[in-house]
């Protein structure tokens, strides 16, 4: 095999991590909080977010080359911005991971629920669903990485065939006249969201080991990975947003219910329903996957946990059992969890901590490698202002 054909095999391989990454549950959350503005505003916010966090990920890529590959965005921190950086950070990711798991536990109670229901004809309240969520996924955390990607690669396949059968069979139920809806007002909604399901960034140092500091192959990795899942949610949006009207979801919003049931209200057909529900599944599953085994190593590494029987018994318990206990309390927690994960965690840990990085490396530690992200400071400053905008958009 040549150099050549190993090259292009890595790069591929590169751009499925990143695309993989960013495709998941935050798919059932964005038509919801996108409903209301119309197709053609949230394209336009689609765009922006992408951008963001494009630029984001090339300032942390920037850094992670100073330090080579191997090392987390909480070392990144603590090298660059000292002792305070490394404490937000961990705190950060310890805020962000979780709200993704609150989010992934509570979706995934009213998915169980629904198919204990129509399948078996068995009435399951969401909690109880949550709970068997836990259980049985818990069970894989506990078995480790081995078992995790062997039926994270099931998964992944039914989420393929699911994604692509329920938009085929969507295809005929779409009206341009819902498409036509605009409301600009209403656009700035979907961005917590939409921030955080173009995130990608954990992988970088990954990446970067991977393809040995080429700053070449990175570069295209980033940019290809990332447009990929932008032109699946495009079409995921025009899908979704053409069938379901948009009055519908201001009910969709109030409840915090997943895209899927918004679409369930609105089409009759049952074949396209259980397409629907299978596809929130595998979105659902995949990302908690990946989300929660990222979680379990960076809680037995921050808090030296070692992986014996009894250490992956903790971890997968404080892993496992705030979330729940949280749905307990608010089962319908779905989408305020994203808009939390995204409009707070991800535009900090991804936006604001990568552009006071690479100034404090650049202007004050005077790292002398070639600056990936041009623009200089004025460009630095627009990602904080815009993550700072993003986070007031949130509170208020």
């Amino acid at each position: 095999m040549s150099s050549d054909t190993f090259r292009q095999g890595s790069l591929l391989g590169g751009i499925l991590l990143i695309a993989g990454c960013c495709i998941g549950a935050g798919m059932l959350g964005l038509p919801v909080l996108s409903g209301q503005a119309g197709f053609s505003p949230s394209i336009v916010m689609f765009l922006v977010c992408w951008l963001f966090m494009l630029c984001t990920g090339l300032l942390l890529l920037e850094v992670n080359l100073w330090y080579g590959g191997g090392i987390s965005i909480i070392t990144m921190a603590g090298k660059t911005l000292g002792r305070p950086g490394r404490i937000v950070s961990w705190l950060v990711y310890l805020f962000l991971f979780y709200s993704l798991m609150v989010a992934y536990v509570a979706a995934s109670g009213s998915l169980i629920a629904d198919f204990f229901d129509e399948r078996l004809g068995l009435t399951l309240h969401s909690n109880l669903g949550s709970l068997l969520f836990c259980l049985l996924f818990g069970l894989l955390l506990y078995l480790g990485t081995g078992a995790v990607d062997w039926f994270n690669r099931l998964l992944m396949l039914g989420l393929i065939i699911s994604y692509v059968c329920l938009v085929t069979s969507g295809i005929s139920y779409v009206k341009p006249a819902l498409l036509a809806h605009r409301d600009w007002a209403a656009a700035t909604w979907v961005i917590p969201a939409a921030i955080l399901s173009f995130g990608y960034h954990n992988l970088v140092p990954s990446l970067t080991t991977y393809y040995h500091g080429d700053v070449s192959s990175l570069k295209k990795a980033i940019i290809i990975g990332s447009i990929i899942p932008l032109f699946i949610y495009f079409i995921w949006e025009w899908l979704i947003l053409g069938i379901v009207p948009f009055e519908n979801f201001k009910t969709a919003l109030a409840q915090e219910e997943i895209a899927t049931e918004a679409l369930k209200n609105a089409v009759g057909v049952s074949w396209v329903l259980d397409v629907a529900q299978s596809f929130a599944f595998f979105a659902i599953v995949t990302s908690f996957l990946s989300v929660a085994l990222s979680f379990v190593d960076f809680l037995a590494d921050g808090l030296n946990i070692k992986k014996n029987p009894r250490g992956k018994i903790l971890l997968s318990l404080l892993v496992l059992a705030p979330p729940f206990i949280c749905t307990l309390l608010y089962p319908t927690i779905f989408i305020s969890a994203l808009n939390s994960a995204g409009g707070f965690g991800a535009v900090i840990l991804f936006g604001i901590l990568p552009a006071l990085m690479v100034w404090k490396g650049r202007y004050s530690q005077a790292e002398k490698k070639p600056s990936i992200v041009p623009g200089g400071k004025p460009l630095l400053i627009l990602v904080i202002a815009f993550s700072i905008w993003v986070m007031l958009l949130q509170l208020f």
